[in-house]
């Protein structure tokens, strides 16, 4: 039975345009996505919206620093990022960009609509005011000495040792991260949105159950001491949209980032004829949802809904508020060697494999979940591959050696067929809440049903006996039909396996409203011929996987804003001894080509004095692989063999990046003389 349609919009939160997406962010990306995907198989109108958040200093001094424009950065930024998204199977109905006329218009209407309504004061503020840049700092831009601890190299609003707060006034030994210079106060004019305004307005609003009750409190402590005005504003210099007869002065990056949602919105809407206003009315009827980190709360459960009606729009249904990614038990960190980025997972393994971990540990409160590796392997192996995959293997070959293909027009045991329907508005309820643990648990006790049914019949024994045809056929039929309910459930966490496993059942699992049909088993149908729908993980890919994440965050500059903040630390001492056991040869590029579905790697076949080797490097984004052929490069030749999702790398060639200005990544050749196989002194 069709369940009653519903017009649906979700939005994660809006990546920010000046680094790369980490498995971090893809927690909210696919919990989003897992969600949207359900809904849309239940057959309701449900989109999937978000864009890239482009405004704000980091961007403009990011591109400084990198000798391009804004507009030229956040170009490059949303490729890397579209390309992340689409690889992990993430499927945004419209992605977009808050640089964009359709957010202009809707940044400068609220603004209009807020300061109409009495809700905008402008007053003159002390700011810190570096002197050699000629700007503004915001608080993130200056560091110092902690006014309570005494701890060195501070943030310019709290202490990461003892977690004070404090105004950056307060340090000693302040700096500007931009230009090391010491901050000077200065006066300027900024406009403020008085939230108090609308206290009883969010106290109704956040106390209706939209919020999750560790938000809820949460937020009853921000109204107990008080909400603070808003600033809203900023000075030139600043990369983001100017406020309307205000020269100099630009709507605050956290103004226009939630305004992006309606922009992107608008912007997909146009072309297709879909209704704007049935989605963000007043009196909408559709509902709104917002998934976002625990960190940006302030902003979407309090100013964001402020500012909706203060400008006459709907407030969101609900907004669904999750924890953070833990690697190994510890923080993500450059310096732990635990900050993965989306890429560098890619380079090794299937996204569905993340996927489903990630569902797998999901639920639908505020707490943070934890990547372990091992967990990582024996957890996808022992349920996508050892538990649902397995049934497909078990009993496809049957049908499709016997039967040529055709199930049979019956199901022998109609009891457990309904013990799995049963389940249907269960699993069903559990996604609908967020409950995605609890989903895939009931899942695979259902997967540990079907296997145990496969073992009791036996069909592999059965097949012996040519008088039991009827038999094989139809315990292979209700085998393969339980499969299908599995993956049908499953379809929305593992999009791609789903998708595999429609083609060779010749019916659809991913479109539609699939999650409906379940009621309607496969009889007298055809199916196509089995192929392997899932591989194992192999613990050494996680681990190489790892290694790669651990190399580039040893092995990258540091990002702060600031010549001054950029200088590589050196790595830790070794012996002269220690590095006698490299052994490095001249080595002659045989032939370079680009890897598919890598956007750092190239695969080089290199000469080792007659020995041929196949290395893979990440130095794509400097050198076109023709240009390589024929050249000699120093490698490391006894460097352990590493499997990567792409092949075997056996060795590495050397290179490095540049000093100072120069940027890019360089690599070691040797003079003119030099031949292949020669080793290196």
């Amino acid at each position: 039975m069709t369940s009653a349609s519903r017009k649906i919009l979700a939005t994660s939160a809006l990546p920010y345009a000046n680094g790369p997406i980490h498995l971090g962010h893809l927690v909210e990306y696919i919990q989003t996505d897992i969600w949207t995907r359900f809904q849309r198989l239940r057959g309701h109108e449900a989109y999937y919206i978000c864009a890239e958040d482009t405004h704000g200093t980091p961007i403009m001094l990011k591109a400084r620093d990198e000798g391009l424009t804004p507009e030229s950065l956040i170009e490059k930024i949303g490729g890397e990022h579209r390309r992340d998204f689409a690889d992990f199977n993430i499927a945004f109905d419209n992605y977009y960009t808050t640089h964009s006329e359709e957010n202009r218009y809707f940044s400068e209407f609220i603004f209009e609509q807020l300061k109409t309504k009495g809700h905008v004061d402008a007053r003159t503020i002390t700011q810190a005011y570096d002197p050699v840049e000629e700007m503004f700092l915001p608080d993130r831009f200056i560091r110092g000495t902690c006014p309570r601890c005494g701890a060195e190299d501070q943030n310019g609003d709290n202490c990461e040792v003892c977690g004070a707060t404090y105004a950056p006034t307060d340090l000693t030994d302040a700096v500007s991260v931009i230009s090391g210079a010491t901050p000077v106060s200065r006066d300027s004019e900024h406009y403020f949105v008085r939230l108090s305004d609308f206290e009883p307005m969010l106290r109704d609003w956040t106390g209706s159950g939209r919020l999750q009750s560790e938000v809820v409190n949460k937020l009853n402590e921000w109204f107990d001491i008080g909400l603070q005005d808003w600033d809203i504003s900023r000075d030139a210099p600043y990369f983001g949209f100017e406020i309307p007869d205000a020269p100099g002065k630009y709507f605050y990056v956290w103004l226009d980032a939630p305004i992006g949602y309606m922009a992107s919105f608008r912007n997909f809407c146009t072309p297709r004829g879909i209704d704007f206003d049935t989605f963000w009315a007043p009196d909408a009827p559709a509902e709104l949802y917002h998934f976002v980190g625990k960190d940006i709360l302030y902003f979407h459960a309090l100013f964001w809904p402020a500012m909706l009606h203060g400008a006459g729009f709907r407030t969101p249904t609900a907004v669904f508020t999750h924890g953070f990614l833990t690697i190994n038990g510890q923080k993500m960190s450059k310096s732990r060697g635990t900050f993965i980025r989306a890429r560098t997972y890619l380079d090794h393994l299937d996204p569905d494999y993340l996927r489903y971990y990630f569902a797998a540990k999901l639920n639908n409160r505020v707490e943070d979940i934890d990547f372990n590796v091992e967990d990582f392997v024996v957890r996808v192996n022992a349920d996508l591959v050892g538990k649902v995959v397995n049934i497909a293997s078990r009993c496809a070959g049957f049908i499709e050696k016997r039967f040529q293909g055709q199930l049979s027009g019956t199901l022998p045991d109609p009891a457990l067929t309904m013990r799995f329907y049963e389940q249907h508005s269960t699993i069903c309820q559990y996604f609908e809440n967020r409950e995605f643990s609890r989903a895939i648990r009931e899942i695979m006790r259902l997967a540990d049903l079907a296997n145990q049914y496969i073992n009791d019949r036996k069909p592999w024994i059965i097949a012996k006996d040519d008088s039991r045809a009827d038999e094989l056929q139809a315990v292979c039929t209700q085998s393969l039909n339980l499969f299908r309910m599995l993956i049908t459930w499953l379809a929305p966490v593992v999009p791609k396996l789903a998708e595999r496993s429609g083609e060779f059942l010749r019916h659809p699992i991913t479109t539609g409203n699939a999650l409906d049909r379940l009621t309607e088993p496969l009889l007298n149908h055809q199916i196509g011929p089995f192929a392997r729908l899932l591989d194992r993980i192999e613990l050494e890919d996680a681990n190489a996987m790892m290694k790669d994440t651990q190399f580039m965050n040893e092995n990258e500059g540091n990002n702060s804003v600031g010549k001054h903040l950029q200088d590589d630390p050196i790595s830790p001492e070794i012996t002269i001894d220690e590095f006698a056991k490299v052994d490095l040869r001249v080595v002659r590029v045989n032939a370079a080509e680009t890897v598919e579905g890598a956007d750092r790697l190239l695969k080089l076949t290199l000469d080792l004095d007659g020995e041929i080797r196949e290395v893979f490097a990440g130095i794509k984004s400097e050198y076109d692989p023709q240009t390589l052929v024929g050249r000699h490069v120093v490698m490391v030749a006894n460097l352990a063999p590493r499997k990567m999702r792409f092949g075997i790398s056996n060795g590495m060639i050397l290179a490095a990046s540049g000093a100072d200005d120069a940027g890019g990544i360089f690599l070691l050749s040797p003079d003119g003389a030099a031949e292949s196989g020669m080793r290196v002194r």
